[in-house]
């Protein structure tokens, strides 16, 4: 979910072509017709259309989907009296979990009801509890509503709530100025941003801007909040109570949007609605992408993860309105569907008719590229939202990388979130009251500390590594600084095996297999997740391992290592991949990329994208664990001639010889590379 900065184009000048706007119609159909080159026909059949297009499943003989027949979520949706019953009956009882039609209500307030899934019987019956999760547009927390809920529970993000807890728990959080209204369930729960502003760059907060007010906008306008958590007495006042666009009974599920800026600052394409932003001096409008989404299931081809595709530029004063368009013609909970089974040009002549006029043509974009924020920033000053003069200097930013713990394996305990977040309950060094730093999380799941005054900097930094948090980010692994794990066991009711707290393991053996392999100056984006639903984005990643079974994984491979442009490509002999035969499954592959690539710096991604899986797949049927060794690099430094004698210990030698042979060298050569690197010998 990104936005991107772009020069002036022609096609944003006055005058651009548009057509005039019609009655809006309920134009809930479209039939495509096989015969006639896959033009779409409206029919635009008013108030009683109950037909929407076909699912991408359906052969062409059945070209409708009956929408009365709907989903059981659809119906408990619509007959929730606007999001509160049986939710309200059941917070009354004394049970310690609420009944399977309340979870679905429950959601869009920002909850979800879980088991501890390590328990068995009846102690896994009584370990009922619940998650909340704050809505935060943009992944920001304020200075205030931060420091008040002090250490903000794991990317904010709170496990662990017992039922009787649950009301006093988010009335607190609402009271503070933060909310759980929409954090979950809610059709634009997730309105992404870059994290930051960079000075003199005023489409920073355009962003921010448009963020939140359409996190606002396509909110549920219900009172049903206010009356069950907080007793009829809302922290800030609705408009209306009536049903919005966004609470229609047959959108159920959620629609992820996303503003980013410049370069890769966000993920664009797996997002169903993203919008790269325009601007010269002043903000001229967004290119908007459609259909992207990474959920799917094991087995089921009807379910796929897809890119976004263009759908066109919309100028600023016709912003919300497109918004609107794209969310009112929708008939599955998941845009990607619909776009698939449409086209993106027919999906275009079909929001045209709500939108009221024709998409601008979409604005060329620059090379995408990957940024995890990780180090020292400049940031603008008051960061994202700021009223003061954007572009001004003097402040810098923080961000590093957060992973769980796994409590069963043998490694140093990573740095934990929470000890990060808990900095805003520490006095500042100088005496004169708290840091009063603003926090982001980003999507990648670095956490951004911004609002630094240079003078704090030492100070911070000094702090941070007292609670385990590396601020020398060339001391991470680029295997661990592109990586991402969904939460999985033990609380996630979908999670066929774990993702986040064998990341770290994952992570470590692919370094040292890629250092043994003379791949050290190799990275590439990794994702790992529990089951193939796509919580971490496994399909945009150059290597990635979907759950497919206990402690077994689908491999996908071949993801832009700028996540733009497709998605990776599943490894069908790799379905059921064993963690304990991860050394075994990649060597073949990293051998063949060691061997084959086009270049140095060809990307892991690229490559296998470009050879293609049938390739890889042949590849490892005839390798020969170890065989690397004796196959060479094309890249790796030239053998050296000798021409001196330089005495070394034996032991040294045995290790450097040994180590040679791991990379393929000799140890004259091993011994020539390293004193180059070391002294920076050309």
């Amino acid at each position: 979910m990104l936005l991107l900065l772009l020069p002036p184009h022609p096609s944003l000048l006055p005058g651009g072509s548009a057509v005039s706007a019609p009655r809006r119609l309920r134009a809930r159909a479209v039939r495509m017709e096989p015969d006639d080159g896959g033009q779409a026909v409206f029919d635009d059949l008013g108030e009683k259309q109950v037909y929407g297009p076909t699912k991408p499943a359906h052969a062409w003989p059945k070209p409708w989907t009956n929408l009365e027949t709907q989903e059981h979520v659809q119906v408990v949706k619509a007959a929730s009296g606007l999001l509160q019953e049986p939710l309200r009956t059941d917070m009354g009882d004394d049970e310690i979990f609420v009944g399977k039609d309340s979870i679905h209500i429950l959601k869009h307030h920002g909850s979800y009801m879980q088991q501890d899934r390590s328990l068995k019987g009846k102690d896994k019956q009584h370990s009922y509890q619940f998650m909340l999760r704050l809505k935060m547009p943009c992944g920001e927390a304020p200075a205030k509503p931060c420091r008040r809920l002090q250490i903000l529970l794991a990317a904010f993000q709170l496990h662990g709530v017992l039922k009787g807890n649950l009301k006093s728990v988010i009335a607190s959080i609402a009271n503070i100025g933060s909310n759980t209204y929409g954090g979950c369930g809610d059709i634009s729960r997730n309105v992404m941003t870059p994290p930051v502003s960079f000075p003199n760059n005023p489409a920073y907060e355009y962003c921010g801007q448009y963020a939140r007010a359409m996190a606002e906008l396509f909110k549920p306008m219900t009172q049903a909040f206010y009356e069950i958590w907080l007793d009829g007495q809302p922290a800030d006042k609705t408009e209306s109570s009536s049903e919005s666009t966004s609470t229609r009974s047959n959108l159920v599920r959620t629609e992820d949007r996303g503003n980013g800026i410049i370069t890769g600052h966000a993920a664009l394409l797996d997002a169903e609605v993203a919008l790269p932003a325009f601007q010269s001096k002043t903000l001229k409008g967004f290119n908007i992408v459609v259909g992207g989404g990474m959920g799917r299931t094991h087995k089921a081809e009807q379910t796929f993860a897809r890119a976004a595709s263009h759908l066109g530029f919309a100028p600023k004063e016709h912003f919300f309105e497109a918004m609107k368009a794209i969310l009112a013609v929708r008939s599955n909970a998941r845009l990607k569907y619909l776009v698939h089974t449409l086209g993106i040009d027919d999906f275009r002549t079909l929001t045209e008719k709500y939108y009221g006029r024709r998409f601008e043509p979409w604005v060329p974009l620059p090379e995408w590229k990957y940024l995890d924020w990780m180090g020292w920033h400049e940031q603008a000053r008051g960061g994202p939202g700021a009223k003061g003069a954007a572009g001004a200097l003097g402040e810098c930013l923080l961000a590093g990388p957060q992973r769980a713990s796994p409590p069963f394996h043998p490694q140093p305990r990573p740095q934990r979130l929470d000890r990060t977040l808990s900095l805003h309950a520490h006095a500042h060094p100088q005496g004169d009251g708290r840091w009063m730093l603003g926090v982001n999380v980003e999507q990648g799941r670095s956490v951004v500390l911004r609002n630094i005054a240079h003078a704090d900097r030492e100070n911070l930094e000094s702090l941070l590594r007292f609670h385990g948090v590396e601020t020398d980010v060339a001391q991470i692994d680029p295997i661990t600084r592109k990586s991402i794990a969904c939460p999985a066991f033990p609380l996630c009711g979908l999670a066929i095996t774990e993702a986040e707290r064998v990341q770290p393991q994952i992570n470590a053996r692919l370094w040292a297999l890629l250092c043994e392999m003379g791949l050290s100056n190799t990275d590439f984006v990794t994702r790992t997740t529990g089951c193939p639903n796509g919580c971490a984005r496994p399909y945009m990643a150059e290597l990635a391992f979907v759950g497919s079974g206990p402690d077994m994984y689908q491999v996908w491979v071949g993801g832009h290592p700028a996540q733009s442009e497709r998605t990776a490509v599943e490894v069908p002999s790799l379905f059921k991949m064993k963690l304990d035969d991860l050394e075994a499954t990649m060597e073949p592959i990293f051998a063949m990329y060691k061997t084959q690539r086009l270049a140095a710096d060809e990307a892991f991604g690229n490559f296998c994208y470009r050879v293609g899986v049938p390739a890889i797949e042949e590849y490892i049927a005839k390798y020969e664990l170890g065989s690397w060794r004796a196959m060479g690099d094309p890249f790796g430094p030239e053998a050296v001639a000798t021409d001196a004698t330089v005495g070394i210990t034996s032991d040294v030698l045995a290790k450097v010889e040994e180590e040679a042979s791991k990379r393929g060298y000799d140890a004259p050569t091993l011994i020539d590379a390293l004193l180059r690197e070391a002294l920076a010998i050309e």
